[in-house]
């Protein structure tokens, strides 16, 4: 014996009762008796409610109340047009019209007397399944199916708590097994969802009410297996609309399946699983289109699963209720008193949760119910809070529960704390816990914006558990950045592939446009787009490199509509409001106002990596927080960048002093433009005619007084200076000038050399004297004593800083341990490619903070 049971979309159209006719005539039914229950059509349900409501509710709504049922009738009509011919599609129609005179007449008894009572409303909501199971019978006997049509109000039983009714099994059993044994065929349709009272009305089994009937008829026969067939290959892992990696589980135990049901798994509903639960009768739920699928298998000893935990799931929308106070310390009866108060009011509580302290309780209730809630408590203890022994009861809303939910987290330590890190790393607050004593269900309630960040971040944690994964959000497409989205773009399937790390580009900003997909842009697009919005132009040769294919615009990227124009607030507010789990904010500009946004970004737990000096070269003040808030929460603050580019300086000295050594001076040549000049000032060239060659090279900057001015390497002392507990200002640091004020006051660029060729000869006497004593100079800073100051030095021959070649940098770290014999870190200390790459490690380092 065997149940099936198609929901709303396995029977709404004519494609879907295609499939369901071919399901049921599967070879693999015959010779059993099958008993197949359908709902009603999809929508159907919802369009009788919208009449009844037409017809209770206020003025006059005759024609729109008319026009559903209309609508109803020729839905029905259509699919009987749709299969059936001849004297069965005549019967058909009659048959329908019998079931829409009958509804009109109950409708305008509502119209008339203004009163819609949960009994009416059970009757006409019946109606749904009354029109959909004598059609679908009538369909499969057209096919040369025999079938049976069983009104599952004359077997079906309840106890007449109409809208939800509960189904009575001793006589809903005894009535199916009569019926059943009495006819003569094997295969029955029956109608889900509706039963009777015992006075013979119409009643309705609630939410999930088909399945319920599928179970109760499954149960009653003894059936092998009852199949729920609906739209989705099983029960899922998580939501699919939520979490877009969520997949099949095979095997599900009942307690399981209860549990994810109880807290939003859409696929059953609790009461679904009772029946079958009793009688040991396992529960499949296959895909209508798809039924070369396995499904899912709900049973009383589930297959061993390689996860600790079974699936996830949530509940939208509760309401929070809590009642505290010393007055409820060591007192017996009080929970008693709380959800008597709450039961009197018919209202039912979801989740618990009390400390041990017993100063407070707390229960979660539908948001239906939260000011009913409220007020049965207020009226329960008006005598305590009268007293001020117990506080007025609060609710708190806007609030979701997550149940992570699995049979081996009785056995599998660290649970709990790998939960609890998942959302912890990404900046979620845990508002009560709850766990029964069984041990396969943990359920948290946290607020409703954080759920799909939550359930993703959960889900990654647990069924991704080889695999980290980044959502970022990179700002800045020039040098550095347009490196990076090349480094991104070429690199990082390599990553996923071999290192199970995804960087998934999120969004991206320059300073005239944005781009976001939550699902993913394409770098290398990216990048296109903002060359063509750069450039102000629409034609694609102009933009593209030589050689290189034009972007085709793609699914992800619709170049017709190109980026829209950049606002940094707006593209906070957007990463934000995405609240995609394991975000990190990436900023490749040198801009102020993006590194003065870094407090906001940092306390909305989004991990920071920068190569921009001007956040850790700001205010100490700033800086302190910046890091502080990184160290104390956990959220990642990488700024390796800033000083050396890709050189490992910074995270030397963090090892450093977290192992306990002690910095006592840093000398550092951390320009590379000013290593290149001097580093060939060896009185070939003029200095001047350096300062061109390395300008030509692309060593400094446009203006090259903005290298020369040593602001930027100053910047970078001071960040070295800080990370060394030094608590300095920029302000504090001494900085020798390179050049006269007549330098930087000339009005443009070739005005500058023309007063740069002036200090040539100054420049030379310099050098002609230190390479007299067998010197070099160099420009370096000194961190020491709590001071940082830069100069031209000469360097004598056995000095680290003669070994520099062309535009490298070199730090060199005098420590209690490195005291003889320093430390020194030395190689490129500038350029697009080792910056972006030392950017791109931190974005992976990212990723491996998550496991």
């Amino acid at each position: 014996m065997l149940v099936l049971k198609f929901g709303g979309t396995s029977v709404g159209s004519p494609q879907a009762l295609s499939q369901l006719v071919s399901i049921i005539k599967d070879p693999g039914h015959a010779g059993k008796t099958v008993v197949v229950v359908v709902s009603a059509l999809s929508g159907i349900t919802d369009a009788l409610i919208a009449a009844a409501q037409k017809a209770s509710g206020p003025g006059s709504q005759t024609e729109a109340r008319r026009r559903t049922v209309e609508e109803i009738r020729d839905r029905h009509l259509a699919i009987s047009e749709a299969f059936l011919s001849g004297e069965e599609k005549k019967a058909a129609a009659g048959e329908i019209q019998a079931s829409i005179t009958e509804l009109s007449r109950t409708l305008e008894g509502v119209d008339i007397l203004r009163e819609l009572s949960p009994r009416t409303l059970d009757s006409i909501m019946s109606f749904g399944e009354r029109l959909s199971a004598p059609l679908i019978t009538r369909i499969l006997r057209s096919s040369g199916t025999a079938a049976e049509y069983l009104d599952s109000r004359d077997l079906i039983v309840t106890d007449g708590n109409y809208g939800a009714a509960r189904f009575i099994p001793g006589d809903t059993y005894r009535r199916i097994r009569e019926r059943l044994s009495a006819a003569g065929g094997t295969l029955f349709v029956a109608s889900g969802f509706v039963a009777s009272s015992a006075d013979g009305s119409a009643a309705t089994l609630g939410r999930g009410g088909s399945d319920l009937s599928a179970a109760i008829y499954g149960a009653a026969i003894g059936a092998e297996c009852v199949e729920i067939w609906t739209d989705v290959d099983g029960i899922l892992t998580a939501d699919p609309g939520q979490v877009k990696n969520a997949f099949r589980i095979d095997s599900i135990s009942y307690e399981e399946a209860m549990e994810l049901s109880h807290f939003g798994a859409r696929v059953l509903h609790p009461p679904t699983i009772k029946p079958a639960l009793e009688k040991g009768i396992p529960i499949v739920i296959r895909n209508t289109f798809n039924p070369s699928s396995p499904g899912t298998r709900i049973s009383g000893t589930a297959e061993p699963s390689e996860y600790p935990i079974r699936g996830i799931s949530s509940l939208h929308r509760v309401t929070l209720v809590r009642i505290q106070g010393s007055g409820m310390v060591g007192v017996a009866g009080f929970s008693f008193r709380l959800f008597g108060a709450l039961a009197r009011r018919k209202i039912s509580v979801i989740l618990i949760t009390q400390a041990s302290s017993e100063y407070s309780i707390c229960a979660a209730v539908d948001p239906l119910s939260g000011g009913s809630a409220l007020d049965a408590l207020t009226e329960e203890f008006r005598r305590e809070i009268n007293e001020g022994s117990i506080d007025k009861p609060v609710a708190e809303e806007d609030l979701s529960i997550i149940a992570v939910v699995g049979e081996r987290m009785k056995r599998v330590s660290g649970i709990s704390g790998k939960v609890f890190h998942a959302l912890g790393r990404n900046g979620i607050n845990v508002v009560a816990i709850a766990q029964g004593s069984s041990e396969i269900n943990i359920s948290l309630v946290i607020s409703s914006q954080d759920e799909t960040k939550a359930l993703n971040a959960i889900h990654e944690a647990f069924f991704l558990a080889g695999v980290r994964s980044v959502n970022l959000f990179l700002l800045g497409s020039g040098l550095i950045g347009g490196t990076l989205l090349d480094q991104l773009a070429g690199h990082r399937e390599i990553l996923a592939d071999r290192h199970q790390i995804r960087i998934r580009l999120a969004g991206a900003g320059n300073s005239r446009c944005m781009i976001f997909d939550p699902s993913g842009l394409d770098p290398r697009r990216v990048k296109e787009l903002f060359k063509r919005r750069t450039s102000g132009g629409s034609g694609e040769a102009a933009e593209r490199g030589p050689g290189e294919p034009p972007v085709e615009p793609g699914p992800l990227l619709k170049a017709e509509t190109g980026p829209e124009t950049f606002g940094l607030k707006k593209f906070i507010a957007v990463m934000n409001s995405l609240n995609l789990p394991n975000t990190a904010f990436c900023d490749c500009t040198a801009s102020d106002e993006v590194s003065a946004a870094y407090g906001e970004i940092i306390t909305r737990s989004i991990p920071i990596i920068t190569p921009n000096k001007r956040a850790n070269a700001g205010s100490y003040e700033y800086y302190q927080m910046l890091t502080g808030y990184s160290r104390e929460r956990g959220i990642p603050y990488l700024y390796e960048t800033t000083v050396c580019a890709g050189l490992p300086v910074i995270s030397t000295l963090r090892d450093l002093f977290l192992s306990g050594d002690r910095v006592r001076r840093i000398e550092a040549v951390l320009s590379g433009t000013l290593s290149y000049i001097f580093n060939n000032f060896d009185g070939g060239k003029t200095f001047s005619a350096l300062v061109r060659e390395a300008k030509a090279a692309g060593y400094t900057e446009p203006d090259p007084r903005d290298d020369l001015n040593a602001m930027d390497a100053a910047r970078k002392a001071l960040i070295l200076a800080r990370e060394c507990g030094m608590s300095l200002e920029f302000d504090s640091v001494s900085i020798e000038p390179l050049l006269p004020p007549a330098c930087f006051k000339a009005p443009d660029v070739e005005s500058f050399f023309g007063e740069l060729e002036k200090c040539d000869a100054g420049f030379e006497e310099r050098r002609a004297r230190a390479a007299a004593a067998g010197k070099g100079l160099q420009y370096i800073a000194v961190i020491e004593a709590r001071a940082a100051k830069l100069s031209l030095r000469a360097e004598s021959e056995g000095s680290p800083f003669r070994t520099l070649n062309d535009s490298d940098n070199m730090v060199v770290i005098t420590s209690d341990r490195y005291s003889k014999l320093p430390m020194v870190i030395k190689g490129p200390g500038a350029g697009a490619q080792v910056t972006a790459g030392g950017v791109f490690a931190d974005i992976v380092r990212i990723a491996r903070t998550l496991v």
